[in-house]
């Protein structure tokens, strides 16, 4: 495994994303089986573990919290408050809720489930139109001052809400999506980052899957399986999306390497302060993600990627309609 830095905080080149572990992607799965996965990772030299409050809700912080706790001084817990949600019962009671009182009040229960007395890098999970992000950020600070919390975080956050949350406290690092097959941040995002000297987070680094080359239109998903109505992965959609896929198949037997590999490379090479959070339930394809450290992209590798997909447009929005107005961006 290599090593990078988010801001100031060293992390693993590669995280593991532990969503999927409990929701989203289908039935929730083992959890004794996603424990010893999540160990295996860190054997595999990873650090950086990412979880939320809304993942289940609950469950995937106890399921993180179980799997490190014999190493918890040895890893990076990211987690995420922003959403509404009942502290019993788990239901969600609507939109954000980043009132200070709240942030506060999630910070004090993700503690309890994740087993530990600090977390590394808590993020604003979704912007709240309802509270200034000075308040929001003022909360997270005295949180940092007490030591619950450790690092300030941003996910799915447009670039003048990162400027102002920054002027407050830190940012240590913002989450937002992008791979291959989604490639928005580019255009004000990253700038932005690197002049703050902000990290990013890659989530769905793989398109969902898409882009390890295992899913084409053919392919149905659990009937809970978010991806089911996601616009981007309609069938007709995949069916035209595949000339993306093809590309970096191409790259892939070039460099003797898989699809999912230069999808992750591809992001390494393209910024030093990053660190994607691939997420998997496979211990073949954790494995297989973290080899991804180990592939190199020269600059004429990723000039030749930039010359093969100029002439491909992606097809479908990357998240549903009303998910995009929730992240208002």
């Amino acid at each position: 495994m290599k090593y990078r830095y988010l801001g100031n905080l060293e992390v693993s080149a590669i995280g593991l994303g532990c969503m999927g572990m409990t929701s989203a992607y289908g039935p929730a799965s083992d959890p004794a089986e996603m424990i010893r996965l999540i160990r295996h990772a860190h054997e595999l030299g990873v650090t950086h573990f990412d979880t939320a409050e809304a993942y289940g809700p609950f469950a995937n912080e106890l399921l993180v919290g179980e799997a490190l706790a014999p190493i918890r001084d040895k890893v990076v817990i990211a987690t995420k408050f922003g959403f509404d949600i009942d502290p019993v019962t788990g239901e969600r009671r609507g939109g954000t809720n980043s009132r200070p009182d709240h942030i506060r009040a999630v910070a004090e229960a993700s503690l309890k489930r994740l087993k530990t007395d600090r977390i590394d890098l808590f993020y604003q999970h979704r912007v709240d139109p309802n509270v200034p992000i000075e308040e929001v950020a003022g909360a997270v600070k005295d949180l940092i001052a007490e030591g619950k919390v450790r690092h300030f975080g941003l996910s799915e956050a447009g670039v003048q809400t990162i400027r102002r949350a920054h002027a407050v406290q830190r940012v240590t690092a913002v989450q937002s999506e992008y791979s291959l097959f989604w490639r928005g941040p580019e255009v004000e995002l990253l700038p932005v980052l690197d002049e703050l000297d902000i990290g990013f987070v890659p989530f769905s680094p793989l398109g969902a899957g898409f882009l390890t080359g295992k899913i084409d239109e053919t392919t149905t998903f659990d009937a809970t399986d978010f991806r089911n109505m996601v616009p981007r992965l309609a069938p007709e959609a995949r069916k035209a999306n595949m000339a993306l896929v093809e590309v970096v198949k191409d790259v892939a037997a070039a460099k003797g390497a898989t699809p999912a590999q230069i999808a992750l490379a591809w992001l390494l090479a393209r910024r030093e302060g990053m660190s994607p959070i691939p997420g998997t339930t496979k211990r073949h394809r954790l494995e297989e993600n973290l080899g991804a450290v180990s592939v190199i992209l020269s600059a004429a590798d990723m000039a030749g990627v930039e010359a093969a997909l100029a002439g491909i447009e992606v097809q479908g929005a990357r998240l549903p309609e009303a998910v995009l107005k929730m992240s208002g961006l």
